[in-house]
């Protein structure tokens, strides 16, 4: 999706936020405007989303599924290496550096992960990094379409959309288009099976994939390394603990 379509839709819902009241979770104090953005998320999803995820499954051979999945993830290291040296993990950020180099040479473009046996592939993204140098994540956000965020995250979503090479260098828009939304459909694919764990075992869907994201999300900024969570020590705003946890150390 287009990245100013990203922000407007994350400004609209900054400016509609204060419509809520008595969240069931401090970290999400815009509930009832967020579970109003999950269904319409969830009728689209069974509407439109699901029903071509599981065509394109059905119809694209697993061999050419891996390729599409590799292409995108080796665009994706572009961000991750950024994010890497915006962290002061240099280290990191040479291994992923190596890992787009070697992959879009001999992967053929990034359509096979040559790397993987040498290089593993890590996950960083500007909401990381700002979460990294201590900003605290806000209020957690349902985003239209895009699904799951939070105030800080929607702001990297948004930096990480822009610095992005199908953005920077597809200058076709319908072309860039067309391949924001072959991504889609295949990271919508690759859900299929995940899926599963919530059917008929979740009494709130909602509230799964919300404490889900926000626990997933902590896990990253921390490295694997989160603090041990403190209920007491929650304010209205963050879905981080408001203690004296940090991030790990700069690595160099």
């Amino acid at each position: 999706m287009n990245p100013t379509r990203i922000f407007i839709a994350f400004a609209m819902l900054i400016l509609t936020g204060c419509a809520s009241t008595h969240p069931s979770n401090p970290a999400d104090p815009l509930e009832p405007f967020n579970r109003g953005v999950y269904k319409f998320n969830d009728t689209l999803d069974r509407a439109i989303a699901k029903p071509v995820a599981k065509g394109y499954d059905k119809i694209v051979p697993d061999p050419a599924k891996m390729m599409i999945s590799n292409f995108f993830s080796n665009l994706n290291d572009v961000v991750v290496t950024l994010n890497d040296l915006l962290q002061l993990k240099f280290r990191q950020g040479f291994s992923d550096g190596m890992r787009v180099l070697v992959n879009s040479t001999l992967g053929i473009g990034g359509l096979v992960d040559v790397a993987s046996k040498q290089l593993p592939k890590h996950d960083e993204d500007f909401g990381q990094t700002l979460g990294y140098w201590g900003i605290k994540s806000g209020p957690y956000l349902m985003l239209p379409v895009l699904g799951p965020s939070s105030f800080r995250d929607g702001i990297g979503l948004y930096a990480d959309g822009i610095t992005s090479p199908l953005y920077r260098d597809v200058p076709k828009i319908r072309t860039r288009n067309q391949l924001y939304l072959t991504e889609m459909v295949n990271r919508r694919q690759q859900l299929l099976g995940d899926e599963k764990i919530m059917e008929g075992a979740v009494l709130d869907r909602y509230a799964f994939i919300r404490d889900a994201y926000l626990q997933h999300r902590q896990n990253l900024v921390y490295d694997g390394h989160p603090p041990q969570p403190s209920y007491d020590d929650y304010d209205d705003t963050d879905s981080e603990p408001a203690g004296n946890a940090k991030p790990p150390a700069p690595q160099k």
